[in-house]
């Protein structure tokens, strides 16, 4: 499945089941509360990590497609982009961004 299919399918579920398709604020509210959810399970080794990740994404998704946002192409692009980018560590080791390539 790529991301655009998996948007749209996320999308019918939230239609389907009466979710929250308007508003955006309070998506990024749940958004929010499952990126705690995940660090929680990550945290304590819980073996629903993987889950809680990908909830992560659907709200993700369903913040993309409320907003008209194609978000496999804006991914794509982010990735050839960011590739291009060049980096240098500083003296601790830290990279810095010192190019867009």
């Amino acid at each position: 499945m790529d991301i655009r299919d998996a948007q749209k399918q996320a999308w019918d579920n939230k239609v389907a089941k009466g979710f929250n398709t308007s508003d955006v604020a309070l998506e990024f509210g749940l958004l929010t509360a499952e990126v705690g959810e995940a660090f929680t399970a990550w945290r304590k080794r819980k073996p629903d990590f993987g889950e809680e990740l990908a909830d992560i994404a659907l709200y993700v998704m369903a913040l993309a497609e409320m907003n008209g946002i194609d978000l496999d192409e804006e991914i794509d692009s982010k990735i050839h982009k960011n590739a291009k980018r060049v980096y240098v560590k500083d003296e601790h080791g830290t990279p810095h961004r010192v190019a867009e390539g």
